[in-house]
């Protein structure tokens, strides 16, 4: 494995194959997908933690979802990679989305975890009021870490996995606030991407607890983008590879395998 610093981006790049980037959600970072690492055998995975979050230096301006897209367009020229696979994560998955409607030719595949186009307009205010609170430091950070590990993991996950909650509020806590501040405001104003224009094998998966990408959303966006899959967890909520890594790794492994 190797771990560098790239254009600002904190990147861990493991394996030989055909690249697959990896683009963690909203709170997380490259390690979203160390649970899921042995479904990507064969790959060369490339898992960076994008602009702001976790090791990754905070740029100038503020973050939006066509800056994740160029920062990894970047990466991606910077390690001569022409075009990767993507798996990707809860606000991950808009950002991917964008990516493969506006650079079509370099998207191999699309495999995403609690999926959403965008947050429901009647949820954007809360996500900039989390940003504000994110900003009041330590506390706001610990405050939004508990509400997280609480209300986007699934009843069972809570009642029988208590490291997943863990695993979740430290993934969380560990962001800068301001970093964390600013892709709220990122997620909180964006929009979807034409997705029906996305012609690239494509896989949803979604938790039957998800209130993030519940499942009638995800339905939705399944009748958007032509011939996609979908996969519904049962006893699951938003965070699918912590919850439920066995499952995201055959699902996965199943999915490459009819590439």
């Amino acid at each position: 494995m190797a771990s560098q610093t790239i254009h600002g981006l904190a990147v861990e790049i493991e394996g030989s194959g055909p690249p697959l980037l990896c683009i963690h959600g909203l709170g997380g970072s490259s390690n979203v997908w160390t649970p899921l690492l042995g479904a990507f055998a064969g790959f060369r995975v490339v898992r960076p933690d994008l602009p702001g979050s976790a090791r990754s230096a905070l740029p100038p301006g503020a973050l939006s979802i066509q800056g994740y897209v160029d920062a990894l367009i970047g990466l991606l020229d910077a390690l001569d990679i022409p075009a990767a696979h993507i798996a990707a994560h809860s606000l991950g998955t808009l950002v991917a989305q964008h990516l493969a409607v506006q650079y079509p030719g370099r998207v191999l595949s699309l495999a995403l975890f609690g999926p959403l186009v965008a947050p429901p307009d009647a949820g954007r205010a809360g996500i900039h009021a989390r940003a504000q609170l994110a900003r009041t430091g330590l506390i706001g950070m610990q405050e939004i870490a508990d509400a997280i590990a609480k209300g986007a993991t699934g009843a069972q996950t809570k009642a029988q996995q208590p490291a997943v909650l863990a695993l979740v509020r430290e993934i969380v806590m560990r962001q800068s606030a301001e970093g964390y501040a600013q892709s709220c405001e990122a997620l909180a104003r964006a929009e979807s991407a034409a997705i029906e224009q996305i012609r690239v094998p494509t896989l949803l998966v979604t938790g039957d607890q998800d209130g993030v990408a519940p499942a009638a959303n995800v339905a939705v966006m399944a009748a958007r983008i032509p011939g996609s899959q979908t996969l519904l967890f049962e006893a699951c909520g938003h965070w699918t590879p912590f919850e439920q890594p066995a499952r995201c790794m055959q699902a996965l492994q199943t999915f490459y395998a009819t590439l």
